[in-house]
C-alpha cells in the first residue's frame, strides 16, 4: 500500500463532510479537490447564489488552509491584491504588507467584475506562485490555491476573462440549481455559515502537500498518453474549433487525471478518469469557430470522447 492511505482516508472523510454542507455536489467537490491536489486554480462560473463562495470556505477549514478572500470590484487596483510598501516613520524605511494573495486558499470572488489590469495582477502569482513588487520578487505560500468565480457574461458589469487568463485556470466549473431533495433539505437545514465555522479540518496543509507529491507518482501507461495527445491532435484538425488544445493543455489533462485517479484510491489512470476531467479541462480553452455558440463543457467532452476512439 502506498504511504499516504492515512491522508487518502481523510481525504475520503473531507468529501463526505463537504457534502453534507455542498448539498448534492459530491462531483464538483471531487473536481475542486482534484484540480488543487493537481496544483492548479479553479474557476466555477455560475449565476450568484449557487454556493460558490460556500464550496471555496468548506474547502479552506476541511484542508485546513490559511484563507483569504479578495472581492473584486470595478476599481480595484493590483496593489488591493499583491500588497504595498508603506514607510514608517519610526524606523525611517518602507515596510512590505502582503496583499491577500499571501494565503494559502485564496478566494476571488467575482474575478470578471475586476478591469484587466487588477485581473492581470494574479497572472504571474498564478503562474509562477510568486509575485513580484517593487523590484523584489516574493515567494508565496505552499500549497497555493487559487479559487476564482465568476458572474455569466451578460450581467452588468462584467469584464470578460482573455484567453490567457482562463487558461492559468487548470479547470473551470459550474455548480448549478440543486435537485429537489437538496434543495429542500437545504431550506430545513441549519445555516451554512454556522455549519461552516463548526467544521473540524481533516487534512493538514503538510498532508496535503504529500498527496500533492503522490499525484504526479501516479501511473499513466503510453496508450493513454497516446489517447491524450490524439484528443488535444484533433481539436487542432477540427472545424469547430477556432483553436484546439496546447500542449499545456494536454499537461493539465494528463495532471488532473492522475489527481482524479489518486481521489479514486488508484496508483494507475484510466480511460475513465481521463473523460471524468475533460469537461472541466477543455470547455474553457476551445471557442467555438465562426458564429457558433457557446457550447457547453459536457457537449465538448461528449463530442471529444466520440470523435477520439480509445486506444
Amino acid at each position: 500500500m502506498s504511504p499516504a492511505v492515512a491522508p487518502r482516508s481523510s481525504l475520503d472523510e473531507a468529501i463526505h463532510r463537504a457534502g453534507r454542507i455542498v448539498l448534492g455536489k459530491e462531483r464538483q467537490i471531487r473536481l475542486a479537490l482534484a484540480c488543487l491536489l493537481a496544483r492548479g486554480h479553479l474557476l466555477i462560473e455560475d449565476l450568484p447564489g449557487m454556493g460558490k463562495t460556500l464550496l471555496a470556505h468548506v474547502l479552506a477549514r476541511l484542508l485546513g488552509l490559511d484563507y483569504q478572500r479578495i472581492q473584486c470590484t470595478a476599481d480595484m487596483l493590483p496593489a488591493d491584491i499583491i500588497g504595498v510598501s508603506i514607510y514608517e516613520r519610526e524606523t525611517g524605511a518602507f515596510r512590505f504588507h502582503p496583499g491577500p494573495v499571501f494565503a494559502q486558499l485564496v478566494l476571488v470572488d467575482e474575478i470578471n467584475r475586476a478591469t484587466p489590469k487588477a485581473q492581470s495582477a494574479l497572472l504571474e502569482a498564478m503562474e509562477e506562485r510568486q509575485v513580484s513588487c517593487e523590484g523584489e520578487t516574493r515567494a508565496l505560500p505552499d500549497p497555493f490555491f487559487v479559487m476564482a468565480t465568476q458572474n455569466p457574461f451578460h450581467q452588468v458589469g462584467t469584464f470578460p476573462l482573455p484567453e490567457s487568463q482562463l487558461d492559468r485556470f487548470l479547470m473551470r466549473i459550474g455548480m448549478g440549481y440543486p435537485d429537489q431533495a437538496a434543495e429542500r433539505e437545504l431550506l430545513a437545514g441549519a445555516d451554512r455559515r454556522d455549519l461552516v465555522a463548526s467544521l473540524d479540518p481533516c487534512l493538514t496543509a503538510s498532508e496535503l502537500l504529500e498527496l500533492q507529491h503522490d499525484v504526479q507518482g501516479v501511473h499513466v501507461s503510453p496508450a493513454l498518453i497516446a489517447y491524450v495527445q490524439s484528443i488535444a491532435e484533433h481539436t487542432r484538425r477540427a472545424p469547430e474549433y477556432q483553436t484546439g488544445l496546447s500542449p499545456r493543455a494536454a499537461l493539465a489533462l494528463l495532471r488532473a487525471a492522475r489527481a482524479w485517479a489518486l481521489i479514486g484510491q488508484r496508483d494507475l489512470v484510466l480511460p475513465e478518469d481521463i473523460q471524468a476531467v475533460l469537461p472541466a479541462v477543455a470547455g474553457h480553452r476551445l471557442q467555438p469557430a465562426g458564429s457558433a455558440g457557446a457550447e457547453a463543457p459536457a457537449d465538448i467532452a461528449a463530442a471529444l470522447i466520440a470523435a477520439v476512439p480509445l486506444p
